[in-house]
C-alpha cells in the first residue's frame, strides 16, 4: 500500500492505492511472478499465467477486506495523476485539478484488459465514474446527525466543488460508474451473406429466413457435426429461398435455393452412409476408409480414366498404371519406392516399368532397375506427363492435393489386403476387388439398387476375358471378400462381405456407369 503525498499544506491525506502486477518469471518459462506495491507483501511465483491471475486477484481482495471502507476525510487519489481521468487538456491549469473532484470518497478497482495488473484506488465518486472499467467496491459513510444537512465552511486546503453548493456536497450520493453504450440491435436478419429486408412480405417468410440464419450460426458453433440436422436446415433453406425468389423475382436466389437442395442431398447421403445403409438399416454403422460421396466419385473417376488411357494391355500393366496414376494424380509427379511395385505381385514388374518408360508414359531419373531397388528412405521421383496440369491449371481429375493421398491410401489398402496377399492373388483379382468395392451400394450389394454390374462394363474395367472371371471370383470368395456371387451372360450379382465394407465406395441410387443388359 502506498499513499500519495499532498502538494500543499493540508490536514487531509491523499487517497491510498494498491497495485498488484503479473509479470513473466523469466524467458523460456511459463512461470509468472505476482508482486504488490505494498512493501510488506512478498513476491509470489506461480507455474502458469492462469494460476498467477487467480493469486493476484485474491491478493487484491485480501487488501480490500482488510481496509473495509475508504476514509471519509481523504482527498481523491487522482490528484497525484493530475486528474487525467476526467479533466480535458484545456482545463489542466496549475492548481485547478482539485476543484474538479466531487462526490463521496469510494474504493474503486481498475484492471488491465490484458490481465497484467490490478489496482484499488481510494478516490472520489466522480473520478470512479469517469474511469473506464472502474468498479466501485464500497463508499465512505455519509455524516450522520443534525450536522449532516448544515453547510460546512470550506477551510484552507479543503477542496471546493464548482458544480454544487457546500450544503449539497455533503448529501451527494455515489454516482453510478459510466456504463458502456448498449449494443445497437441489428434491424435485419442475415443468412448466406444476405440481409433479410425488414419489409419483406409475407412476414412468415421473413421470420423463417431470420430464424434459419440464427440456426446455421448456432450449428457452426457445435463441437461435433450433426449431418441429419444440417440436411434439415439446408432443406428448409431451399424452400425459403425458392419462395423468396418467387416474391422478389431475383434469379440469384433461385440459384442459391438449388445449391441448398444439393447440399441437403449430400449431407443426407453422407449421414446415411455413416450411420448405415439407410433409415431402416440394422446393425452397427460402417466406418469407411473414404467417408464422403465426393471421395467415392473421385475413386470411380480414376478407375474410369485408367481403363480408357492405359498405355499397355493386360491386368498387370493396368494395375501398375493405376497405382502410379494415384501417386502422380495431382501434379503429374510423385514419389515411388520399389516395394510399391513388387507388392503388387506382378509377373515381371521390372519389364513392365521399362515398357512404360519406353513408350513415354512414365519418366524416371534413372532406370527401371533403380526404381525397383529404391528403398523407403530414398524414394524415386517419377513423372507422368499426361497427368501434369495444363496451361489453364486444369487436369484429368477434379480432386485437390489433400484428397490424392487418401485415394492412394484406399487403393493400397485394397491391393495389400491380408487374405489377398496370403492367397497370392494376381493383378486381375486385385483389380476386380477394387472395381467391386467402388461399384456396390451402401450394404455391399453389387451395382445400384442391387441390380448387379453389367458384364461389358466389368470386362472393360478388368482387362481379362469373360471366361477368366469365374476364376477371379472364386479367388475373391476364398479370400472372404465376396459371397453369393452369380455370374450370368450379362451381369454379375453378389454381396461384399462385412470385412470388405470399410473399403467400399457406395454408389448413388442411380449408377451412371451401370448399363442395363
Amino acid at each position: 500500500m502506498t499513499e500519495a503525498t499532498a502538494s500543499e499544506p493540508d490536514e487531509r491525506v491523499l487517497g491510498r492505492r494498491w497495485t498488484v502486477r503479473l509479470d513473466p518469471a523469466g524467458r523460456g518459462s511459463a512461470a509468472v511472478r505476482v508482486s504488490c506495491s505494498r512493501p510488506a507483501c512478498a513476491e509470489q511465483r506461480l507455474p502458469s499465467a492462469a494460476a498467477g491471475r487467480a493469486a493476484a486477484v485474491e491478493h487484491l481482495k485480501s487488501h480490500l477486506r482488510a481496509v473495509a471502507e475508504p476514509r471519509a476525510g481523504a482527498y481523491c487519489a487522482c490528484r497525484a495523476d493530475s486528474c487525467r481521468t476526467h479533466i480535458s487538456p484545456a482545463d489542466r491549469q496549475p492548481g485547478g485539478q482539485p476543484w474538479r473532484c466531487g462526490g463521496a470518497v469510494v474504493l474503486a478497482v481498475v484492471g488491465d484488459r490484458q490481465g497484467r495488473w490490478w489496482q484499488a484506488i481510494e478516490c472520489c465518486a466522480r473520478c470512479a465514474a469517469a474511469t473506464p472499467g472502474a468498479k466501485v467496491v464500497t463508499a465512505a459513510p455519509l455524516p450522520a446527525g443534525p450536522a449532516a444537512g448544515r453547510p460546512v465552511a470550506a477551510s484552507a486546503g479543503t477542496p471546493r466543488f464548482s458544480d454544487t453548493s457546500p450544503s449539497a456536497a455533503g448529501a451527494r450520493g455515489v454516482p453510478a460508474p459510466r456504463s458502456s453504450p448498449a449494443p445497437r440491435i441489428r434491424p435485419h436478419g442475415k443468412i448466406a451473406q444476405r440481409i433479410v429486408p425488414h419489409d419483406l412480405r409475407p412476414t412468415a417468410l421473413r421470420d423463417e429466413l431470420v430464424a434459419l440464419g440464427d440456426l446455421f450460426r448456432t450449428y457452426q458453433k457445435q463441437a461435433e457435426p450433426d449431418l441429419a440436422l444440417l440436411a434439415d436446415l439446408h432443406e428448409r433453406k431451399a424452400r425459403a429461398f425458392t419462395t423468396w425468389a418467387e416474391v422478389s423475382g431475383d434469379r440469384a436466389l433461385r440459384r442459391e435455393a438449388l445449391r441448398a437442395e444439393q447440399a441437403a442431398a449430400a449431407a443426407r447421403s453422407q449421414h446415411l452412409q455413416r450411420t448405415g445403409v439407410g433409415t431402416d438399416a440394422e446393425g452397427p454403422a460402417v466406418s469407411r476408409v473414404l467417408n464422403t460421396p465426393a471421395q467415392w466419385e473421385h475413386v470411380r473417376s480414376v478407375l474410369a480414366h485408367v481403363a480408357g488411357h492405359s498405355p499397355l494391355p493386360g491386368p498387370d500393366a493396368r494395375l501398375l498404371v493405376l497405382m502410379l496414376t494415384l501417386r502422380a494424380a495431382h501434379s503429374g509427379a510423385g514419389n515411388v519406392v520399389g516395394q510399391d511395385v513388387t507388392a503388387l505381385n506382378l509377373t515381371e514388374p521390372q519389364d513392365l516399368v521399362e515398357k512404360l518408360i519406353d513408350c513415354g508414359w512414365l519418366v524416371v531419373p534413372g532406370t527401371a532397375e533403380d526404381l525397383i531397388a529404391a528403398r523407403p528412405e530414398s524414394p524415386v521421383a517419377v513423372t507422368v506427363p499426361s497427368l501434369a496440369p495444363r496451361e489453364d491449371g486444369s487436369g484429368p481429375f477434379a480432386f485437390g492435393r489433400k484428397t490424392r493421398p487418401r485415394l492412394s491410401g484406399w487403393a493400397q489398402r485394397v491391393v495389400s489386403d491380408k487374405k489377398l496377399r496370403k492367397a497370392r492373388a494376381d493383378a486381375g483379382t486385385r483389380l476386380l476387388a477394387m472395381t467391386l468395392a467402388a461399384h456396390a451400394d451402401g450394404s455391399g450389394r453389387l451395382g445400384a439398387d442391387e441390380r448387379g454390374i453389367d458384364l461389358s462394363f466389368l470386362t472393360a474395367a478388368v482387362p481379362v476375358d469373360a471366361g477368366e472371371l469365374p476364376h477371379l471370383l472364386d479367388q475373391l470368395t476364398a479370400a472372404a471378400w465376396l459371397t453369393e456371387a452369380t455370374l450370368t451372360d450379362t451381369r454379375l450379382t453378389g454381396q461384399l462381405t462385412e470385412r470388405a465394407l470399410p473399403l467400399t465406395c457406395p454408389l448413388p441410387l442411380t449408377d451412371p456407369t451401370d448399363q442395363a443388359g
